[in-house]
């Protein structure tokens, strides 16, 4: 007996031979039949299955409907219904059944199948291997190994790949498929998808019809996804759902400039004899609104006229709806309804707008405002802190148990925990669950940790010289930001250290052997006994530079040695961004024949020891949201550094000897510095970051003129190793610049420094690993010797680029890439735009 159903809706039932139930074998088939007539009831003795590489036997038994001792008449429907429910599976070519043999009234079935190829693997043809991953990751959307392949999915892949380079503007991209025996495996293909991108189709113009009130560039500014291809710096493409989207920007647009009612109510897209797209649009503007009567209903916490002096919108005013849902409901800059309430505990605060009147072109507002109970913080959860301690993260919060509800806390305390650094900005979570019932609400703060300690390891070689040893030159420091002091005797806490309270341990060498060496530490408690931000700084360091040889009449040698104490509070006032810091450094110098400092007589002081015992007074103020891609708010700082007042105490006599050995034994000075940076979005990811440094060295009396130390340095990448804290001097960079361009009039170092900058910045990647973005940045700067010659508009210019990787192990990398324009040495001269460029590498934190 024999079943076959090659194609839908055809069944072929064939019994082939004889004439009987004990029916024989003739020549021309292999097995018996029995013809329609001679029909039979029969008791199903077993069936197998042949042919099933890929599917269940069992399973394919049971979808037929055979079971074993079941009664079938065959010849019979029951066959039919078997080979139909099988081929409905779509898995198979051809279907069958065959009966096996009979013994008197049982009967042996075999099913015979045979199974669609099954794709195996791909390949790519007619696009570049760096397309490839991107194109994998479509096929794999609709095609997995071992699938059916079957037309539905052929088209479905050919129509994704198409779709890929569409959406890239390649309007003309053509997929085929070409559908292969895989050698490898058996009844398996493997496909060759053969592309053609063709060329990205830009579009050639944009046009607007009925647009009698806005103006047409105006209306393609607002279309961000969907330009032009004159417009520089942006590609220029047709992608439908982006070209829909900029629709409805269009359209939002107009809302916001009074035509509340303007649609785009037809466009047109058509292509050039050159293949260029052409957009037009036709706009039905409709009557411009203006705002008339506004209404508050509902508020009893806040006065009708407070309101609406915070909503900012009068009668008159073009009737703008974006502009009356920020100021309801949330505002950048804080100025809105909502946050009045919700920063004064009303969490379950409501405020509808609702349209009474529409006159002409004039709308009437009633604002209905549902003010509801004050809510209460009941609980502040902490989670996915394993590694740094509940308490460090809980005292940075404002938001506190039996504390009213307040959204700006919410927000400052999202800042805190983001600025300590530890935790990744990206994945912090805040969930507030509410408990209308109790009128509380809970504060849930998910955090996401990541390495927060840096290592620096160097080494280099110099070459030996007529002046140096020459050596390996090599650098060793490590800083645990997150460091614990109190678990260091508990062994299970070290990992590699002990960590978790917020404390920062900080240990750093350098040397070249006798010519260099440079050592120091530092220890941060940034909550001293646990209660208030007051931060207590020990630190010291010593460093050695050594030029010639020793013993030689060249040999130069200069050792300093310095202690430093540090104390820092959080202020209340003007507001709790403003932080105070005092710091007192006990430093000795050591002078042997060295020949870096000069006075403002232009002595030199080459031999003896000095000492530098100073105070230091710091007022800041930080408010910026990130410490290490800040996006918004500032850091203000004005920092007082002064000796004792000796010569106050000194008559004339004692500075008319000239023995400059004894007049600066203890250095004398009082030393100004104000820094201010800003941060500001501009749009998307790109932020501007404006900044301006200005130092002064002043002095406490006239008898001693300008200290020769603590002068300031301005030029280079200011990451010079060798002489940074060695020659006490302030080294500020200046990119696009060599120190000696602009320190040259002042070999003894400069009294006045300024120096300004614009910078552009955009990340290319915020994780948390590696933070990565370029810059595009001007600045100008300049030094004098002293007060008296400063002049702020005197600049050295630079600008150019850079780029810049925070690693959390090593700290900041990267490279600038600047032009000087006011290089002396070029002026006058026949230059090469080589001669104004100059190349500054990053190495473990931002240059000053």
């Amino acid at each position: 007996m024999t079943m076959k159903l090659p194609i839908p809706g055809i069944l072929i039932l064939t019994f082939l031979c004889a004439t009987t139930l004990g029916a024989q074998v003739t020549p021309d088939t292999l097995l018996p039949v029995m013809p329609y007539e001679q029909a039979k009831d029969y008791e199903i003795g077993g069936v197998t299955v042949v042919g099933a590489q890929y599917s269940d036997p069992q399973a394919l038994i049971a979808i037929a409907g055979f079971r074993v001792g079941d009664k079938m008449r065959i010849p019979g429907p029951g066959i039919t219904k078997a080979v139909q429910a099988l081929w409905n599976l779509r898995l198979f070519t051809d279907v069958q059944v065959n009966k096996v043999r009979t013994q008197g009234d049982v009967i042996f079935l075999e099913i015979v199948v045979k199974e669609l190829p099954r794709y195996t693997r791909h390949s790519f043809k007619g696009v570049k291997k760096n397309k490839h991953d991107d194109l994998n990751g479509v096929v794999n959307k609709f095609l997995q190994k071992g699938a059916i392949l079957t037309d539905n999915v052929k088209a479905s892949v050919r129509y994704g790949l198409e779709e890929y380079f569409i959406k890239k503007g390649n309007l003309d991209a053509k997929a085929t498929i070409k559908v292969l025996p895989d050698e490898r495996s058996t009844n398996a293909v493997k496909l060759e998808f053969v592309i053609d991108p063709g060329k990205r189709v830009k579009i050639k113009d944009i046009r607007f019809t009925g647009n009698e009130n806005v103006k047409a560039r105006v209306l393609r500014k607002k279309m961000k996804e969907t330009s032009r291809k004159k417009k520089l710096f942006k590609k220029s493409k047709l992608v439908r759902a982006d070209y829909e989207t900029d629709k409805h920007a269009i359209e939002a647009y107009y809302n916001t400039v009074g035509f509340r009612d303007a649609r785009i109510v037809k466009d047109s897209i058509w292509r050039t004899k050159k293949g260029e797209v052409m957009i037009e649009m036709v706009v039905n503007e409709g009557d411009r609104y203006y705002f008339r009567n506004i209404i508050w209903k509902g508020n009893t916490i806040y006065e009708t006229k407070f309101l609406d002096q915070v909503l900012g919108i009068k009668k008159g005013d073009v009737y703008n709806q974006e502009l009356l849902s920020t100021r309801l409901q949330f505002s950048q800059d804080g100025r809105d309804i909502s946050s009045l309430y919700l920063d004064n505990g009303y969490l379950f605060f409501r405020v509808d707008p609702v349209e009474t009147s529409i006159d002409n072109d004039s709308i009437d507002l009633e604002l209905r405002i549902y003010e509801g109970p004050q809510a209460t913080i009941d609980r502040v959860v902490i989670k996915g802190n394993d590694r740094t301690h509940e308490h460090v993260i809980r005292r940075e919060l404002y938001t506190r148990p039996g504390d009213k509800f307040s959204r700006s806390d919410i927000i400052r305390s999202q800042r805190e925990i983001v600025n300590l650094g530890y935790f990744n900005p990206e994945a912090l979570g805040i969930n507030t669950p509410v408990n209308p019932d109790r009128g509380t609400v809970d504060i849930e703060y998910t955090v996401e940790e990541r390495p927060s300690d840096q290592l620096e390891l160097s080494a280099g070689y110099q070459p030996r010289t007529a002046f140096t040893r020459g050596g390996v030159i090599g650098t060793l420091g490590v800083t645990f930001n997150n460091f614990s002091l109190r678990n260091i005797k508990n062994k299970e806490a070290w990992n590699p250290l002990p960590q978790g309270d917020g404390q920062r341990f900080s240990i750093r060498g350098q040397t070249s052997g006798q010519n260099f060496q440079s050592y120091n530490a530092s220890f941060t408690e940034p909550w001293l006994g646990g209660k208030r931000p007051n931060s207590l700084t020990v630190a010291g360091f010593y460093n050695r530079y050594a030029y010639g040889f020793e013993g030689s009449s060249t040999y130069q040698r200069l050792d300093i040695l310095q202690g430093t104490v540090g104390f820092g509070t959080r202020l209340k006032w003007p507001d709790d961004n403003f932080i105070f810091r005092a710091d007192v450094d006990i430093q000795t110098l050591r002078l042997n024949n060295w020949s870096g400092f000069r006075d403002d007589q232009n002595r030199l002081v080459t031999q003896g020891i000095y000492h530098n015992y100073n105070v230091g007074l710091t007022l800041a103020r930080n408010s910026i949201n990130d410490p290490i891609f800040p996006k918004t708010g500032s850091l203000v700082s004005l920092k007082v550094q002064a000796t004792p007042p000796y010569s106050w105490f000194r008559d004339n006599k004692f500075y008319e000897s000239g023995d400059v050995q004894n007049i600066y034994k203890y250095v004398e000075y009082v030393k100004w510095r104000l820094d201010a940076e800003w941060y500001t979005t501009l749009v998307g990811k790109l932020v501007l970051k404006s900044s301006a440094k200005i130092g002064i060295l002043d002095q406490w009396s006239s008898k001693t003129g300008l200290s020769p130390f603590e002068r300031f340095e301005l030029g280079g990448d200011g990451l010079n190793n060798q002489t940074f804290g060695l020659n006490g001097r302030d080294i500020i960079s200046l990119r696009g610049y060599e120190v000696s361009d602009i320190m040259a009039p002042f070999p003894g170092g400069a009294g006045v420094f300024n120096k300004y900058t614009v910078e552009l910045r955009y990340p290319i990647s915020l994780n948390p690993s590696s933070t990565i973005f370029v810059t595009a940045f001007a600045q100008g700067g300049n030094a004098w010797q002293s007060a008296k010659d400063f002049n702020p508009f005197d600049l050295r210019r630079s600008a150019g680029l850079g780029l810049r990787v925070f690693l959390p192990m090593f700290g900041t990398l990267g490279f600038d890439y600047g032009f000087g324009f006011d290089k002396p040495a070029l002026i006058g001269r026949t230059r090469k735009w080589t001669d104004y460029a100059k190349f500054n590498i990053v190495l473990g934190f931002e240059p000053d």
